[in-house]
């Protein structure tokens, strides 16, 4: 796919040189999801039609609305191209979330010619179908709105803010995968999940918290004594961790978790790498 924009774009004369809105998102979303299922990518669970056979169901069974209805608690999506065009921003987000969940990649088809039937698979392998409609659907759901993601978990997050989608990408030295790694993505994807509450991003900033609490023992070695207590008292003094009448909570949260939320992101990367180059020089110390 080329890189450089053409030129309407370019020049930003197109009325979409910057975002999509909901109606193109729906139409260039209609194309991916109507080639992967032409290709029989979602064949496995959502089954299929045949001209001599009728519906042949898949793992989701015949009743592919009482599907819908129990996992989504929506009716009317199918058939997903004749009614797309009628989704609500929610229908086709819960739509994309529900196809990450039953995607996958066909091995082994064979093409039905008579009346021109189509694609009829026999074996598939989940994961890169997974992949390959995540990478479709994320080339779209970055441009609309104020930017989206289908993360590898199979939810609708919200991107980074302009200029810090470099430090929620940047992985976290994997020194304690349980307790720091896993933690800090958890929170990120609290945080980020489409339509999280104000409650949800301040759990999301106190696990971060959390992750910074755990570090406190080993950030003695590589801080001046004291300041590593001035770290937290943003949680503590702002109605993060703490609950007592001296917290500060007449603010706006919207904008202020934000922050809060990539300043301890920002802290735990610049702690754990202190705390692992400390360790690096100590060993180098001791083997001279």
């Amino acid at each position: 796919m080329r890189e450089k924009p053409y030129y309407s774009i370019r020049t930003g004369k197109n009325p979409f040189s910057e975002r999509f809105d909901l109606p193109m998102l729906l139409e260039l979303f209609r194309t991916s999801f109507a080639h992967l299922e032409d290709e029989g990518y979602f064949q496995e669970s959502l089954g299929y039609y045949c001209v001599d056979a009728g519906f042949v169901s898949g793992t989701l069974g015949h009743d592919l609305d009482g599907a819908l209805l129990l996992e989504l608690r929506k009716r009317n999506l199918t058939p997903i191209r004749e009614k797309i065009c009628g989704y609500v921003e929610d229908d086709l987000f819960d739509i994309i979330e529900f196809l990450y969940e039953h995607c996958s990649k066909p091995i082994k088809r064979t093409y039905h010619n008579f009346n021109d039937c189509g694609w009829h698979c026999e074996t598939f392998d989940r994961e890169p179908g997974r992949e390959e409609f995540r990478a479709k659907v994320n080339q779209i759901l970055a441009l609309y709105g104020s930017g989206y993601e289908l993360s590898t978990d199979g939810e609708i997050l919200a991107l980074a803010d302009t200029g810090l989608e470099g430090l929620l990408k940047a992985p976290i030295p994997s020194v304690d995968p349980e307790n720091i790694s896993a933690r800090v993505e958890s929170a990120r994807n609290k945080f980020l999940r489409y339509k999280s509450s104000m409650d949800e991003r301040r759990d999301a900033i106190r696990d971060l918290a959390d992750v910074m609490e755990y570090l406190r023992p080993k950030l003695k070695d590589v801080m001046e004594s004291g300041d590593e207590s001035d770290l937290f008292n943003l949680a503590n003094n702002f109605g993060i961790r703490h609950h007592n009448s001296t917290q500060k909570l007449n603010y706006n949260k919207p904008i202020w978790y934000s922050w809060m939320f990539y300043y301890y992101l920002a802290t735990i990367h610049a702690t754990v790498r202190l705390i692992e180059r400390h360790k690096a020089d100590v060993q180098s110390a001791k083997e001279e």
